[in-house]
């Protein structure tokens, strides 16, 4: 969880009380969030003379982005605190009455293709506003920008350039200016020499060294703005004399990108000289049909079972008492006029983080606190845990294995693109393994598709130990699914090898037999199953496999299983061809089982 530091008198003057440091500490809980430490209580530096003021270090949910400054927390602890009602945040034209225009080209698809924006007009900046300003821009960098690699902020002295402005990918050899806080020009290759060993910024470069191109935003003037995701340009700085701040955010990720735009802008809008109101700006940018104007800080509308939320928290609410609740932590709720049931919640756009009922409902036991929520286990409680289907019955296979004197092995999920193909003398067509966009290194490249390579894997680094070896394991491994949301799958496999002085094809088949059994699943012969005999009863047979190179050929088995009138191949067991047993450096013949169990479901 990131931690803000924050100047205990000023919080606890906008808070208008005095805490001590365990009734702060209290209140903390209460909320959601954690007093780290009160520097008061410890001694503090001398800076330029004088001793550095108290600060308080607060630890922030991480899905809590509205928390991440001063103005967030203080915010949020008086609307909590009852002190203060959640603002009303607006939308007001510019003076002139036309909106500022930032046009994204076409070429910033092949770099960072997403860009959202607005204006602070006429903001007061005090030393401390101004570097909470620049922090909270560092924090939603480091946490939901992860690294600005989603999302960069650029934030510009609106009265030292002049819009219309433009978003454009150009050549780094074009792309020329005075970096902030410098006083020498350079091109942007000249720029990336130049911040190669900067402790600060070189951990950024590499999000965009390796394109042909480089992300700039440009004024009326082909001034340069910025050069996100790196750096702004030093013509238009902000300091504390600014005014009319021109904020441009550039993303990879458009809902990320609307997120950060809304947090910054919630947060300092009360700083403006009409507090909550911000000037958006338009975005043009029809290639991607994503011309709009930004930001939208219009509160989404959803619903939440009032049912739900008193069976979940063991409560008796009714829908009035759960809307007052509600306004503790910032929205603003009616009960529903369709249904009795539901209440009609309009989230405020700072509350990025309510996605789902199950989010309200944690709001409405924060607001009522947890501490008061009626122990009510196990009778009437909605949160009672039990285990997946898949899991339990994981577990069954488990002990089964680990009974008959086969030991668990729990190899990483990934691993190199060779080991999940070549080294099992498999082809890769392109449309089964998740591939890792950018591995770290060559060993986890994949999502393996087999639990083989890791079973392999761990008897190769086991060598020396006695043999022979049994070991097994059940876990997921992954596929392609482009037709999901996610666009991949997971599948529940259990796998075992045996590495002796013989192959030991007799006994991973006694341990498919066992397990089977154990899955009430009977034996039958081959021509029993492709007869059609025990319709009425979960069957499998067996059936020899010549086309897999993975195995040595006459010496493999497909394993066909019958169960509520589907039949299909569920698994495959045999000796490992020599080659296979040459690539993981194994000097033992090596027998391997593999099943997929959530047929058995």
């Amino acid at each position: 969880m990131p931690t803000i530091a924050v100047d205990k008198a000023a919080l606890f003057e906008a808070l208008g009380q005095d805490y001590t440091t365990e009734e702060f500490d209290e209140l903390c809980f209460e909320f959601g969030i954690e007093l780290d430490e009160d520097t008061s209580t410890s001694e503090r530096p001398i800076v330029n003379g004088k001793q550095e003021p108290a600060q308080l270090k607060i630890e922030i949910p991480a899905n809590r982005y509205d928390m991440l400054c001063f103005e967030g927390i203080s915010l949020m602890l008086n609307i909590f605190r009852g002190k203060q009602t959640s603002p009303s945040y607006r939308l007001v034209p510019p003076p002139g009455g036309e909106l500022e225009i930032l046009t994204c080209h076409e070429s910033t698809m092949k770099v960072r293709p997403y860009v959202s924006g607005a204006i602070l007009r006429n903001v007061k900046f005090t030393q401390a506003r101004y570097e909470s300003f620049i922090a909270l821009q560092d924090k939603l960098h480091q946490n939901l920008a992860r690294q600005r690699t989603l999302v960069a902020i650029g934030t510009h002295d609106l009265d030292t350039i002049k819009g219309p402005f433009t978003y454009e990918a150009l050549p780094p050899e074009e792309i020329k200016f005075v970096p902030l806080n410098q006083t020498k020009s350079m091109n942007a290759v000249e720029l990336m020499d130049f911040y190669e060993h900067d402790k600060h910024l070189s951990r950024y470069l590499h999000i965009i060294r390796d394109s042909p191109v480089y992300p700039v935003i440009l004024d009326a003037n082909r001034t340069v703005c910025s050069m996100p995701p790196i750096i702004n340009s030093n013509h238009s700085k902000i300091s504390l004399k600014t005014r009319n701040v021109f904020i441009d955010i550039t993303a990879t990720d458009k809902t990320k990108a609307e997120i950060v735009n809304n947090i910054l802008v919630t947060m300092f809008s009360q700083y403006t000289s009409e507090p909550f109101t911000v000037e958006p700006i338009q975005i043009r940018s029809p290639h991607n049909s994503q011309s709009r104007i930004a930001p939208n800080l219009t509160p989404r509308q959803t619903t939440a079972s009032i049912s739900y939320i008193n069976a979940c928290c063991g409560l008796t609410f009714t829908a009035p008492e759960i809307c007052t609740l509600l306004t503790r932590m910032s929205h603003h709720a009616i009960p529903s006029p369709t249904s009795r049931d539901l209440i009609d919640v309009h989230i405020p756009p700072t509350r990025a983080d309510v996605l789902h009922q199950a989010d309200i409902m944690e709001d409405v036991a924060i607001a009522y606190g947890f501490n008061s929520l009626p122990r009510s286990f196990p009778s009437i409680s909605g949160t009672i845990a039990q285990p997946l289907p898949i899991n339990k019955l994981s577990d069954i296979i488990r002990l089964e294995a680990a009974m008959a004197g086969w030991s668990e092995v729990l190899p990483l999920i990934l691993c190199s693109h060779a080991e999940n193909f070549s080294h099992l003398n498999r082809l890769d067509d392109g449309s089964t393994a998740v591939t890792l966009a950018n591995p770290k290194t060559a060993e986890y490249q994949v999502v393996r598709t087999s639990l083989l390579p890791g079973l392999l894997k761990t008897l190769r680094e086991n060598k020396h130990h006695t043999l022979p070896m049994r070991i097994f394991e059940v876990s997921d491994v992954a596929f392609k699914a482009p037709h999901l949301e996610r666009k991949s799958r997971n599948e529940r496999h259990f796998a075992a090898a045996f590495m002796g002085k013989s192959s030991g094809f007799e006994i991973v088949h006694g341990l498919l037999d066992r397990v089977m059994l154990m899955l009430k699943s009977a034996f039958m012969t081959s021509e029993e199953g492709l007869q059609g005999k025990g319709q009425g009863e979960a069957a499998y047979w067996i059936s020899e496999v010549n086309e897999d190179k993975t195995f040595l050929e006459g010496h493999a088995a497909k394993v066909h299983l019958r169960m509520g009138g589907k039949e299909g191949v569920v698994g495959v067991f045999g000796i490992l061809h020599p080659s296979v047993l040459e690539k993981f450096e194994l000097r033992y013949p090596v027998s391997t089982l593999e099943v997929n169990v959530e047929v058995f479901l």
